[in-house]
């Protein structure tokens, strides 16, 4: 059967995983597609330690086939790609690993039920069969076509394609968006992750991949004694501040690290029991004070890192002091 790339080249795939990667075709043998438009030469590394040359397709540019015995190709192949240029490297092919998304994320999803869907939409550093690297997923139900572009892939949308997709060898601090065809009007447009965990400093947009390794915190005690606490008749004092505001100098905002070692004693010698932060979500306006959000999942890259803002959060509460979120949606 001719298979038919030209949908992968116009970038108007919704379904890559149908063409591309290691497919089997019974008998033990098995065929390999990849599409790397900007490859002169792409060879395959074999189960036996051989490196294999991959045939340029003649009818469709950038697409390169192999044809093996399924015991000589392995479950997530590794290709060495050289480019016009004589550079060289080498990736582990997305398309062999499954879907990212579970059946049941699935299901609570359409029921509009999922809770949890920070966990498994947006870009996650995860470990697939030994394999390091990011997964990224995203809703987008007007669109023909979505892509993950970063710097990985020089920002080019024909290269991951993708419905639910996992790039080895990405780790936290790569920069990606997502490219998005438009099923009605076929126009094309690149825009950042709605479950970005941390963002570019603005004027720049690009989503942030952030590593999902459990912080550690040391304020149990603050929970224990929350729990004990008469709420309905102890004493509460709240300090409300716009970080970005406060103790702003003519080189730069405060950081997360400064604010926890000068704004808590400050709140805590004061009286206060607990810090109101006027809107901290990423923003792309200064003067909107944070409330013209676009990045609800990510504390705002004006101040700091996420794992920065948990520290500042994390010595509040070590301190005896709560921190209550001024919360855009609920306006």
């Amino acid at each position: 059967m001719q298979l038919d790339f030209q949908p992968i080249i116009e970038s108007r795939m919704h379904d890559p995983f149908s063409l591309l990667g290691r497919h089997p075709l019974g008998e033990g043998k098995c065929r390999f597609h990849t599409y790397q438009p900007q490859a002169e030469h792409i060879r395959i590394l074999s189960t036996h330690g051989e490196w294999l040359e991959l045939t340029a397709d003649a009818d469709f540019p950038g697409v390169f086939a192999g044809l093996f015995t399924e015991d000589l190709l392995p479950l997530h192949p590794v290709l060495e790609i050289e480019t016009a240029e004589h550079h060289k490297y080498q990736i582990t092919d997305p398309y062999s690993f499954g879907p990212v998304l579970g059946e049941l994320d699935l299901y609570l999803f359409g029921e509009g039920k999922h809770y949890d869907l920070w966990k498994v939409l947006g870009a996650h550093v995860i470990t697939i069969d030994g394999v390091e690297g990011v997964t990224f997923a995203v809703w987008a139900p007007n669109a023909s076509r979505v892509s993950v572009v970063g710097d990985f892939n020089n920002w080019d949308g024909r290269r991951h394609p993708m419905r639910k997709l996992f790039i080895p060898g990405l780790s936290a601090g790569d920069f990606y968006k997502f490219e998005i065809k438009n099923r009605d009007t076929q126009a094309t447009s690149v825009r950042t992750d709605p479950f970005g965990r941390s963002f570019e400093l603005r004027p720049n947009t690009a989503a942030k991949v952030v590593s999902d390794e459990a912080f550690q915190w040391t304020d149990q005690f603050w929970f224990k004694a929350r729990g004990q606490r008469d709420w309905m008749h102890a004493p509460m004092n709240v300090y409300e501040v716009h970080l970005g505001s406060w103790k702003l100098t003519d080189k730069q905002f405060p950081t997360y690290a400064e604010l926890a070692e000068q704004l808590i004693p400050y709140v805590k010698d004061r009286g206060y029991t607990h810090i109101e932060l006027l809107p901290i979500t990423e923003h792309p306006f200064d003067g909107s004070w944070g409330y013209q959000t676009t990045g609800y999942f990510a504390p705002t890259s004006r101040f700091g890192t996420p794992e920065q803002f948990k520290q500042f959060v994390n010595k509040a509460h070590e301190a005896g002091i709560g921190i209550i979120l001024d919360w855009v949606p609920a306006h």
